[in-house]
């Protein structure tokens, strides 16, 4: 019954009631003493009737309206509910499936991450660390004359690691960890088929001891030491695990030890401020075995202590790192006749900047330092030799697929130093720079470039003559993360 016909009953019954009653109430003026009547008893019964019909009605209309309220109400919450369902929908739409994860242990999650890489290159000469995408300036040598025109097909950038989270330590301590494999490990064997088989290498083995309460970290094992700027290498598909300007613009590499980390400011909004410190093994060329913990740098127990400084925030970081260490020259026997001197102080300290502004990339870092050929400084020369050096790069992103990047780095070592320590850990490189341009392509997982990348260096044989030798490399790249 709808509001229209509920409300012409009303009329209706109200027009009966009133006729009905004009006789009886005429009557009852006249003879309001007398008895009244069977004809009138059944007027009053018919009255009280059409009264009780009229409540009935009332309250009919009160429960339809009851009704399209409730109604209304209903439809609302099915549109609110609707559009809440469209905007889940979209998110997980919009949200990348969450990476592969599986238990070990009661309450320890254990997730796959990873990515493989191939580089097709072509080089005009040979490189030191490696050809391919482990080439940083090019070996010394005449023009012309030092493996010139190879090329190949390279993948040992590819790599897997694992996360482990959710270990519980004790009070609001809890546990994790990592373990990181690539595969520069060399290559198996020197046959005919040995640069199809790259060995694997441990790159990262550590554990984490973390209070999320009050924002600190202790890792201890194998790790990036403070000077390496690991939230801001040079973007590049071709060098990742030596990644552009290694050992020519910045310093660092992977030790044994242990860190602290505290966020200084824990908990509150803003710029996050961190204090890191390490301690970490020693490690020097010579004398000794470089790989039995008897070089120089293991002589008592002098490990490498650094500190640094991380600023951070949505758009932008900042940091600065200090290192420290004591080699002793006369080995772990203490026997060892030394060169010039029985001892070097291994000191750095190092700045840099990343920012990005809408579409664009901006990083930049300088170091100086002494002695610092342990951690891929002095154009990895071993001595008691002053360097400094830095790199600038400068991203575009012109379309949410496409992005172009330049690089420059730079390493400049004392020349004297350098003279003055040839052949006693000196290999006489004075200036290395190094530029590249790449073109990259990225959809979702996958990345595509194409990279160039060209090497300047200046050297010395003998302290007198100078010569410089120059190299280039072109690289087609692809990725895809998992």
């Amino acid at each position: 019954m709808n509001t229209i016909e509920v409300g012409s009953r009303k009329v209706l019954a109200l027009g009966i009631a009133c006729a009905l009653l004009l006789p009886f109430t005429a009557a009852h003026a006249q003879s309001s003493t007398k008895k009244p009547t069977v004809r009138e008893q059944k007027l009053e019964q018919r009255v009280n009737q059409l009264e009780q019909e009229l409540a009935e009605l009332k309250q009919m209309i009160q429960e339809q309206k009851a009704d399209t309220a409730q109604a209304t109400a209903t439809a609302q919450a099915a549109q609110t509910q609707a559009q809440a369902t469209e905007t889940r929908v979209a998110t997980v739409a919009a949200t990348p499936p969450p990476k592969p994860v599986f238990s070990s242990a009661p309450g320890v999650s254990v997730a796959l991450h990873g990515f493989i890489n191939a580089s097709a290159f072509s080089q005009d000469k040979g490189f030191t660390y490696g050809n391919g995408q482990n080439a940083e300036f090019p070996i010394p040598g005449s023009a012309g004359h030092v493996n010139d025109s190879l090329t190949g097909v390279d993948v040992r950038n590819t790599r897997f690691w694992l996360d482990f989270t959710g270990a519980k330590f004790g009070g609001d301590w809890t546990g994790g960890g990592r373990i990181e494999m690539d595969f520069f490990g060399g290559f198996n064997g020197t046959g005919a088929y040995a640069q199809s088989q790259p060995t694997p290498r441990l790159r990262q083995a550590y554990m984490d001891i973390t209070n999320p309460t009050t924002g600190s970290t202790f890792r201890i094992g194998q790790q990036w030491d403070l000077l390496f700027p690991l939230d801001m290498t040079p973007q590049s598909l071709s060098h990742i695990a030596f990644p552009l300007g290694y050992g020519t613009g910045f310093t660092g590499w992977r030790f044994s030890g242990i860190s602290w980390m505290k966020e200084l400011n824990h908990g509150s909004d803003g710029p996050i401020w961190r204090l890191d410190l390490g301690a970490y093994g020693g490690t020097w060329s010579t004398p000794g075995s470089t790989n039995n913990y008897t070089t120089a740098g293991n002589v008592g127990f002098n490990p490498q202590y650094e500190a640094r400084l991380h600023v951070q925030d949505k758009t932008w970081l900042a940091f600065v790192a200090a290192h420290y260490s004591k080699v002793d020259l006369r080995g772990v026997d203490g026997a060892t006749a030394t060169p010039i001197k029985s001892d070097i102080k291994s000191t750095a300290i190092q700045a840099g900047a990343q920012w990005m502004p809408g579409n664009w990339v901006f990083k930049a870092l300088a170091y100086a330092g002494n002695g610092i050929g342990e951690v891929f400084g002095d154009l990895s020369q071993f001595g008691d030799i002053a360097d400094k050096g830095g790199y600038a790069q400068v991203g575009y992103k012109f379309t949410p697929n496409w992005s172009v990047y330049g690089f420059y780095s730079q390493s400049k070592p004392d020349t004297d130093d350098v003279v003055k320590w040839l052949s006693r850990g000196s290999t006489g490189l004075l200036k290395n720079r190094q530029s590249a341009l790449s073109l990259q392509y990225t959809a979702g997982p996958y990345d595509l470039s194409l990279e160039w990348i060209h090497a300047k260096l200046d050297s010395t044989t003998n302290g007198t003559t100078r010569q410089t030798t120059q190299g280039n490399e072109i690289t087609l790249n692809g990725n895809y993360k998992f």
